[in-house]
Parts: structure tokens; C-alpha cells; sequence
């Protein structure tokens, strides 16, 4: 039987900042899945980009005296980048909303769900937050602020717009959801937005007036109006894809036939598996499968943002540790679905008790008597990945795969203390060869396992085993 083309996407972070590494944390998450399915024989195409339109976007380049044109470009190459600064797939897809491609087929889409009878125009007055790029009722609101995003004042928009019929959809958003019991991962996840749907939906703005804030996609036949950042900028999973014109057949192959997964963060639930949903129900498309939302990441005990200023840059972790180094703090330091709070302190611990000393000690430790002691390379059983690590990646459990693999290097380090084989060849050499072919095998296992989650260590440790020899400089090196 043959298995489904794999799709899989991460949000498009706005680009009115640099990268920080709360994206970086979604993107190598998301990579870690794309490698581990490309593993298994799945066909993948993983997609990534920048969300260029809107009011945020357009008030950070004033800021900076750049017209929005040229500062979405700038970033853009820098969210490019991440590319080869995280050891991401080469075959990444990376889309630009303002990509003229993207640009059609957002106007297609607003047709096929004005054509439907979703799209109607109406006077409106809201409470909205420019950092969230949407509405806000009084409830969702602190003291008069978006608690997401305190440091901006609640502005007040009074004009004619163009809604979308959200509250059409909530029968369909319910018998949905009670159809595909793991569409959100995880469990608590999906409940805040089957709750959020049961209590009732209300159409939701989909345009601003041009003479407002002119820089987003034309509406079609309305020029006076461009479409809000949000209904432009999630129709990006399937242009990307080539749709509407599907001349690579993308389409078809990867959202149709395939098995589609969004990565998010836990802000976006209602976008991504509410309003996205309905917008594809309105237009005649296939819903997405699967939508995976992981918690935020706070610094020094605050919510790290863009907008506070406190957020810490890949490059500097990089710098410091390396890329092997960042994606495993992302897999197996932060918590996937829960938020964490981290410091640089908790970096150089972690590098210092898990790297250094623990998979980079333990590697020198077996690669040296497999270098002493084994006249030939060891022979590697076809299959010796675990089950639970297969189950763990398969349900998109990350930092659980991770632990698993950790256990792994401390089942083989108390190996060593217990059998001491380095000590043992002097007395009975065949059992300590053999103790040491074991270790060797496992570590060679240890290696696959760590393919999709650090690609670079994962071949190292492999071709040493290979090899019959033991590293030349230490895997890492201790921090202090």
C-alpha cells in the first residue's frame, strides 16, 4: 500500500522585527517532523515564508523611513537565512506574501467565497489591537489593553468593510471537529476551540479601507478596499502549493490526496483551526488534517515579544553553543506544548550536563575501545529504532522522542559503569569485545534516532561507528 504525500507548514511570522527565537522554535520543530517523515519514504513538502501585509508591518517601515516594498524585502532575506542558520531541509519551501502568485490567489479565493455568499459589506465600530492584527471584545481585554500585546494602545476603527460570514460555519466547525477527534494536538488545545466555536461566532472583518492603510491585496473589483493581513495571509498554505492554477500538480498531490499539519503558536487557535477552517469550508476546499500548537517561550520569567524588546536572537545562542546545540534545546529543554521560561544559564546548563558530558562524553568513551579493541566495524541490524521513539515522532510528540533518546545515552553510560569492559578486556577479552560490539550497535542506533532532530550529529556519530574509530575533538565542547 502506498503511504500519502506529507505536507507540512509552519505560520508566516510578520515581518516587522528580525527573527527571534520563538519562531526559530516553531520552524526546527516543524523540520524535525519534515525530516523524520522523509525518513520513513514519505514525499514532503514543507513550506515556510513571511507575512508582509498589514497595518503592523506597514507602521514598523514608517518607523524606520523605509516604504513597506523595501523593508518587507530586507527582512525577508533575513527570514531566509534561518535556512542554513537552523540546519533546516534544503528542499524548504519559503513563500512571500506579496509573491504576485500569492497576491492572485488571494483575490481567487475572495471570489470563490464572495461567489458563495460569504462576503458582504457592512459599517462597523471595534476595538482593535494592531500587534494581534485583530478585533477585541471587552472580555479578552486587561485593563483596557490585549494581553498579548500591552505596550499598545487599543485603537478604535470606525469604517465601512467588507465581513466574512464566520457565523455560518459554526454547525459545520462543530460536527467537524466531533468527527476528527485529534485535528488540534494537543487535547487541551483542541477543547479551547471547540468551546470557543460552541459559545457562538461573529463575522469577522476581511477588509480596510485603502485610503486607511493601503499596503494589502486589492480586492477584487473594489479598489478602495485591501484585504485585512489575516484572510490574505493564511490562504499562503495552499498558494504555495500553486493553487488555484495547481500547474505542478502540488495541489492536488499534497493538500487533496496528502496529509496536511500546521504548526502554530497557542495565540493563533483561533485563526488557524476556526476562521482558516471555515474560509476553506467556504470555498470548496479540503480542511486541514492535523493543526500541532506549541506554548510561547518566556524570558526570565516574562513573555518574550517583539514588541517588549526582551527577545533573545538564534544568532546569539548560535554563536555561543552552535545550531546542533539550539535544536536540541528546541526539541528536548522547552516544553512543546506548555510555555517555558528560559535564560542564557539555562542554555549553558543544559549544553554543559546533556551535550558535553552526555552524548559527546559518551561517544568518546565507546569510540575509544571500539578503536582499541575491535579489529573490524561492527555489523548493524537493519532495524533497531525503539517502538515508543517510532510512536512518539508519529504523534508529533517531540520533546518525548527526545527524552527517549537521552534515556538511551544513560542506559548506555550505566552500562559502562557496570560492566567496565575497558577493564574487563584484560581478563576475559572476547566477553569485553562483545560488550563493546553491543555499545557500538547501540550508539550507532542512538545516531538514527538522532537524525531528524540534530542531521549533523546524527551522520557524525554514525560514520565514526562505521569507521572503527574514535573522534578526533570532542563532539562538544564544555561551556564555563
Amino acid at each position: 500500500m502506498s503511504i500519502r504525500p506529507f505536507y507540512i507548514t509552519t505560520t508566516l511570522p510578520y515581518v516587522n522585527a528580525e527573527p527571534h527565537i520563538g519562531f526559530a522554535m516553531e520552524i526546527i520543530e516543524a523540520d524535525i517532523i519534515a525530516r523524520w517523515k522523509k525518513l520513513l519514504g514519505y514525499e514532503v513538502f514543507f513550506n515556510t515564508g513571511t507575512d508582509e501585509h498589514g497595518q503592523k508591518v506597514f507602521q514598523a517601515a514608517g518607523s524606520v523611513g523605509k516604504t513597506p516594498e523595501v523593508y518587507t524585502k530586507e527582512l525577508a532575506e533575513k527570514y531566509k537565512n534561518l535556512k542554513t542558520l537552523l540546519g533546516l531541509s534544503e528542499d524548504l519551501h519559503f513563500i512571500r506574501t506579496t509573491d504576485e502568485h500569492h497576491v492572485k490567489a488571494a483575490q481567487e479565493f475572495w471570489i470563490k467565497c464572495q461567489a458563495n455568499g460569504d462576503i458582504y459589506k457592512k459599517n462597523y465600530k471595534i476595538k482593535y489591537c494592531v500587534g494581534c492584527e485583530l478585533e477585541k471584545t471587552d472580555s479578552e481585554l486587561v485593563d483596557g489593553r490585549c494581553p498579548i500585546h500591552p505596550d499598545r494602545e487599543i485603537e478604535i476603527i470606525e469604517e465601512e468593510n467588507y465581513f466574512f460570514k464566520f457565523s455560518k460555519y459554526q454547525p459545520q466547525l462543530i460536527e467537524f471537529y466531533s468527527k476528527n477527534p485529534s485535528f488540534v494536538i494537543p487535547d487541551f488545545r483542541f477543547n479551547e476551540i471547540k468551546k470557543f466555536v460552541e459559545r457562538g461566532l461573529e463575522d469577522f472583518s476581511i477588509s480596510r479601507l485603502a485610503s486607511k492603510m493601503s499596503w494589502g491585496v486589492t480586492v477584487p473589483d473594489d479598489p478602495n478596499h485591501v484585504m485585512f493581513v489575516w484572510f490574505d495571509a493564511l490562504i499562503n498554505y495552499i498558494s504555495t502549493l500553486g493553487w488555484p492554477q495547481d500547474k505542478t500538480n502540488n495541489f492536488e498531490k499534497f493538500w487533496v490526496v496528502g496529509e496536511t499539519v500546521q504548526f502554530a503558536g497557542k495565540d493563533q487557535i483561533r485563526q488557524q483551526a476556526g476562521m482558516w477552517q471555515a474560509m476553506l469550508m467556504s470555498a470548496g476546499l479540503p480542511p486541514t488534517d492535523k493543526i500541532v500548537i506549541h506554548g510561547f517561550i518566556n524570558f526570565g520569567g516574562e513573555k518574550m515579544s517583539k514588541s517588549f524588546g526582551n527577545v533573545v536572537s538564534p544568532h546569539d545562542v548560535i554563536n555561543e553553543f552552535g545550531t546542533e546545540a539550539l535544536r536540541y534545546f528546541v526539541a528536548r529543554e522547552l516544553n512543546q506544548f506548555e510555555d517555558t521560561d528560559i535564560t542564557m544559564e539555562k542554555f549553558m546548563d543544559a549544553y554543559n550536563a546533556n551535550l558535553a558530558n552526555g552524548l559527546g562524553n559518551l561517544v568518546s568513551r565507546i569510540m575509544r575501545m571500539v578503536e582499541n579493541y575491535l579489529p573490524t566495524p561492527v555489523s548493524i541490524p537493519e532495524k533497531t529504532i525503539p517502538e515508543n521513539f517510532i510512536e512518539a515522532l508519529n504523534a508529533f510528540e517531540i520533546q518525548k522522542a527526545a527524552n527517549i533518546i537521552w534515556e538511551k545515552i544513560g542506559e548506555l553510560d550505566r552500562r559502562i559503569q557496570e560492566t567496565e569492559p575497558f577493564k574487563l578486556v584484560k581478563e576475559n577479552k572476547e566477553k569485553a569485545v562483545e560488550i563493546i560490539s553491543s555499545l557500538a550497535v547501540d550508539l550507532y542506533t542512538i545516531g538514527r534516532m538522532l537524525n531528524p532532530i540534530l542531521p549533523e550529529t546524527s551522520s557524525t556519530i554514525k560514520n565514526l561507528v562505521k569507521s572503527n574509530r574514535a573522534p578526533s575533538a570532542p563532539l562538544f565542547v564544555r561551556k564555563d
